[in-house]
């Protein structure tokens, strides 16, 4: 950590878009909460919120001397979060003048939505390649007449638990290629692909094409968001999943995203050869194990990151902000990796697979821990002792810091919630106590805000309750859930139209004209680098 006295300079359109066009490495973050982040920002804006940039910038900024720009809208929050920055240890950081209205003054295109980055390159895909589709009064035609067909969902798992297709069985992105022979065992099976919107079933019906699938394939045009359209019904809490897999299925599926692979330009390196590149001296270098996080959990390569790759490929800039960084992949089964690493390659990125692994290279067990700066010094208190004052009469607050979609999951009996990058905002709706505890899903947030709350209090104690949310539950106390009390509103939190069961037809069908749109978009912008295969 360093001294919050380094120089902030500031960067315009065109500085970054020099960058961009050069390949030199740069993050770009949009310091703003996720809902205003998607209503308009340059197209590799990576959203990482001033509220968490603690939580998350060492993981996602790897490098403590990469170049960074920080923007928003005018809020302020830009020139704070820069300074945090610069308080965690990073030399070269900058502020984007006239944030996102500077950058259209100067000519810059606006995106909006979020992962623009993976779903403008779909749309690229699709309008290159011709990927084939069937509408969704094709599809429910080939169900109603019992044809030979087989119907994968290739989103995570939990979303296709929320609705899917009748009869999809799940295959997220990753494994399509890996899998999809035991699901579609003859070779005149019909094939259909299916997610959400558009990209994840165009990317996953054109892996298979590319992967010299026999079986004809074709996506589900405009996924269950033209499902619900065309006014059909959609399952929901369905449990269908691949688990098994041949040695001679994986060693086919292995063979072709190998070659696959090759032709993307992915580079191949052994364990060996990246001790170096761990060290972070001259790149920015990110390790991704893109198998199924119960896999990674099971054993991993120590210091590599759970990035499943289906996940890795439509939401990249939001684990690996630093475009132009190197990409590093590995897997157990030579498939996964290969296929991801072959779409990240044609999407501008340098990487590498890892290859002679041993199962014993798998060593680390347990999920990704993000690294940390040291943690304020707060006075902790127990889910016991909150119990206790919460059942006093001395007036006590609890404050959650945690996420909207979090807290409204479950949080303390009574807990407001307030968003951490406007609590100098929002202070004024949470009621006068003798006391605030400050908790969020860990506590690690909450010891943070502490800090600053302490800072809006006269003559009040504040502190933290330690382990969190997680800890009072566990410790078997109550909690509720909805929106009992919001100091402030849920931005940090952008509902997309592709989700959930009840978005107006309007949002759905206006989703789908801004995917169709985004090839235009990617030709104006013109710093890219996509190149399809």
């Amino acid at each position: 950590m360093s001294s919050a006295n380094s120089t902030i300079l500031f960067k315009r359109f065109a500085d970054i878009r020099s960058a961009l066009l050069d390949r030199q490495e740069i993050a770009l973050l949009d310091v703003r909460e996720e809902h205003p982040h998607a209503q308009a920002h340059p197209l590799f804006a990576a959203n990482l919120p001033l509220s968490r940039i603690e939580l998350e910038a060492y993981t996602k900024l790897p490098r403590r001397d990469v170049s960074i720009v920080t923007l928003d809208d005018g809020e302020g929050y830009a020139e704070l979060a820069a300074k945090k920055l610069v308080v965690l240890g990073y030399t070269k950081v900058a502020i984007l003048t006239g944030g996102v209205s500077g950058w259209q003054q100067d000519g810059g295109e606006f995106f909006r939505d979020v992962n623009v980055p993976s779903k403008a390159f779909g749309e690229l895909v699709e309008s290159i390649r011709h990927t084939p589709s069937f509408s969704a009064e094709e599809v429910q035609a080939l169900i109603d007449s019992k044809a030979d067909v087989v119907i994968v969902d290739a989103r995570r798992f939990d979303e296709y638990q929320t609705m899917s297709i009748p009869t999809a069985t799940s295959l997220p992105g990753a494994e399509l290629v890996l899998k999809i022979r035991e699901l579609a065992k003859r070779p005149e099976t019909q094939v259909i692909v299916n997610c959400a919107g558009r990209t994840r079933s165009i990317i996953g019906t054109q892996s298979l094409i590319n992967a010299g699938l026999s079986n004809p394939v074709a996506a589900l045009r405009n996924g269950t968001i033209g499902w619900k359209l065309a006014g059909q019904k959609l399952d929901h809490g369905q449990d269908r999943r691949c688990k098994d897999i041949t040695e001679a299925n994986r060693f086919k599926a292995a063979t072709a995203a190998r070659e696959v692979a090759d032709k993307a330009g992915v580079q191949r390196v052994i364990l060996a050869d990246i001790q170096d590149w761990r060290k972070q001296q001259t790149r920015t270098t990110y390790f991704f194990d893109v198998r199924t996080p119960e896999e990674f959990a099971a054993g991993h390569i120590p210091g590599f990151i759970s990035a499943p790759g289906g996940q890795l490929v439509q939401e990249t800039e939001m684990v690996a902000p630093v475009r132009g960084a190197r990409i590093v992949l590995a897997d157990t089964d030579h498939v996964r990796a290969n296929m991801s690493g072959s779409w990240l390659a044609q999407m501008g990125w340098e990487v590498y697979v890892v290859d002679q692994t041993q199962p014993s290279d798998f060593s680390e067990t347990g999920h990704s821990i993000s690294l940390l700066p040291p943690l304020p010094e707060v006075h902790k208190i127990s889910p016991l002792t909150l119990a206790d004052w919460l059942k006093s009469s001395e007036r006590t607050i609890v404050l959650d810091v945690a996420t909207s979609q979090y807290h409204l999951r479950q949080h303390i009996p009574g807990a407001w919630f307030v968003l951490r990058s406007n609590l100098t905002k929002d202070w004024q709706r949470i009621p006068k106590a003798n006391r605030y505890v400050v908790t969020s899903e860990n506590g690690l947030l909450a010891r943070f805000a502490a800090v600053e709350i302490e800072t809006l209090v006269t003559g009040a104690e504040v502190v933290v309750l330690e382990g969190g949310t997680q800890a009072w539950r566990d410790a078997g106390f109550a909690i509720e859930n909805g929106s009992t009390h919001l100091a402030s509103e849920p931005i940090d939190r952008y509902r997309r139209p592709y989700e959930g069961t009840d978005n107006p037809r309007e949002a759905m069908q206006g989703y789908l004209d801004w995917e169709f749109g985004l090839v235009d978009q990617l030709s104006r912008d013109g710093t890219h680098h996509f190149k399809v295969i």
